[in-house]
């Protein structure tokens, strides 16, 4: 539900809402395990796409795609009970409209990014490498650059890594030391990528971002849920895929300023794997695009169980803040609860540090930004109720959602275009083929030459004939100190008198 350019979250002692126009300040909805942050995305989505704002989501447990379908029977007499207590009027059960992707292809369209796209930085890690080897992936991606390759899929870049490992000597020399361990390690990495199903994710078609930003006859904005149910089993390749589709929006969308609603939202559900082990350059990266995506009119919700998940050169930047119950048992979970209640502007009627801890299911600390971007006093809030369904679409609705969508034409059967494996093999074809005529060509000369050195020996052989004729008829003619002078002449005083 939005009204007046709100959002309605849920109720306090007033309503609890959300500005569009401070959307895209960015926010974060955190709480440990079962305490409703997927309820309180859920419901967010909807007053988004209500307003007319796609939504980017990865659903990670796969309960979000009951976005696409109506509340269910069993479900009424709680939602009705909650939307009640909370004075929320005219609710019902309504299903979004839904788009479903996944980078496997099994529960959605295809996601695909060819190689150039994902660059060197966000690849490198992805695969783990260490400063050495990613200074190597950094020369293949410039090799590709300067000579014309398109990386689109793996097959491209494992075969320009064996070319540059084959000409490494002459890269060394330009770039400095390229070494065929790097090589190989990188190969190794990325045959492991390859068996965690990356090989789906690189290629063409390539994703069209244009197609994240569509919206319904009736005004409301399309909801693009990423299935990351099996991609959260390689936390890398699922982090460092909605990195690279950050980052691409960041670099694609023009300058608008803070609009009247956000563009596009994008939610980074289990945020921490995100920045768990990041190198200071990608964190530096993810700074950057947070901090400056908002002129874009782009708004970035990070769902993590920790507030201390996120670090504080990001979290200084998110303005809007859900905070579900937190547990307090150690003292690394004291600080997160400390971290938390600090983030908020206080209010005089509790105190934040004690009320997070004793939030019920459903219930959250809520603090958003009013006029001119400043923060409302945090409210303790019974979060609104869904009127799509509390747990995942079937297989059945999801199918048929896929099938009326009009994108499966588009995305759902890749496309081999000629790219790098293929200008590689043919150059190194005509290589075969130049080496092989070089090697008949230096065999004719041989021969050649063979045969010209056999005609001067007979040429020779003829000479020498006349010459001992020659003799001979000397001694016919008995010109005995003339044989003497020719055969000291010849014989070098061998034969002295």
């Amino acid at each position: 539900m939005s009204e007046d350019g709100k959002i309605f979250l849920g109720a306090s002692d007033q309503d609890v809402e959300l500005a569009l126009k401070y959307a895209n300040r960015h926010g974060l909805i955190s709480g440990a395990t079962g305490t409703g942050k997927t309820v309180t995305l859920q419901i967010m989505t909807e007053g988004f796409s209500n307003a007319g704002v796609p939504v980017f989501v990865a659903d990670v447990k796969g309960d979000l795609s009951g976005l696409a379908v109506e509340g269910a029977e069993t479900e009424k007499e709680f939602l009705y009970s909650r939307a009640e207590q909370i004075g929320l009027d005219g609710y019902g059960p309504a299903a979004m409209p839904v788009v479903f992707w996944d980078l496997f292809g099994e529960k959605g369209h295809p996601v695909r990014a060819t190689v150039t796209e994902m660059g060197p930085l966000l690849l490198s890690q992805m695969l783990e490498l260490n400063p050495t080897q990613e200074g190597v992936l950094a020369v293949t991606f410039r090799v590709a650059d300067e000579e014309g390759l398109p990386l689109l899929d793996l097959e491209d870049l494992r075969a320009l890594l064996t070319n540059v490992a084959e000409r490494r000597a002459e890269l060394s020399a330009r770039y400095g030391n390229v070494s065929a361990a790097s090589v190989a390690a990188i190969q190794r990495r990325l045959l492991q990528l390859e068996d965690q199903g990356a090989k789906h994710f690189f290629g063409e078609p390539r994703l069209d971002l244009n197609d994240f930003f569509r919206t319904t006859r009736d005004g409301r904005g399309h909801v693009n849920i990423l299935a990351a149910d099996r991609l959260m089993m390689t936390p890398k390749l699922y982090a460092t895929f909605l990195l690279w589709l950050l980052s691409e929006l960041f670099e694609e969308l023009p300058e608008i300023g803070d609009p009247e609603k956000p563009i596009l939202v994008f939610f980074f559900d289990e945020a921490h794997l995100l920045f768990d082990d990041a190198p200071p350059a990608l964190l530096d990266r993810i700074e950057q695009v947070v901090r400056l995506i908002r002129s874009k009119g782009v708004g970035v919700y990070f769902s993590t169980q920790s507030p201390l998940d996120v670090p504080d050169s990001v979290s200084r930047q998110l303005g809007n803040r859900v905070q579900h119950a937190l547990r307090a048992y150690t003292p690394k979970e004291r600080r997160a609860v400390r971290a938390a209640a600090e983030t908020f502007r206080p209010n005089p009627d509790f105190n934040s540090v004690d009320v997070i801890t004793e939030l019920g299911i459903g219930e959250a600390l809520v603090s958003t930004l009013l006029k001119k971007g400043v923060p409302a006093e945090v409210e303790r809030t019974l979060i609104r109720p869904p009127s799509s369904r509390l747990g995942p679409a079937t297989n059945a609705e999801r199918a048929a959602i896929m099938k009326e969508d009009g994108l499966g034409r588009i995305y759902d059967e890749a496309i081999d275009r000629h790219s790098a494996a293929d200008i590689l093999a043919e150059r190194a074809e005509r290589a075969a083929e130049e080496a092989e005529a070089a090697e008949k060509r230096a065999a004719k000369e041989k021969e050649r030459s063979r045969k010209t050195k056999t005609t001067s020996s007979r040429s020779r052989s003829r000479r020498m004939s006349s010459t001992e004729k020659a003799v001979n008829q000397a001694v016919r003619t008995g010109t005995s100190t003339l044989i003497r002078e020719l055969i000291r002449g010849v014989l070098g005083g061998l034969k002295r008198r």
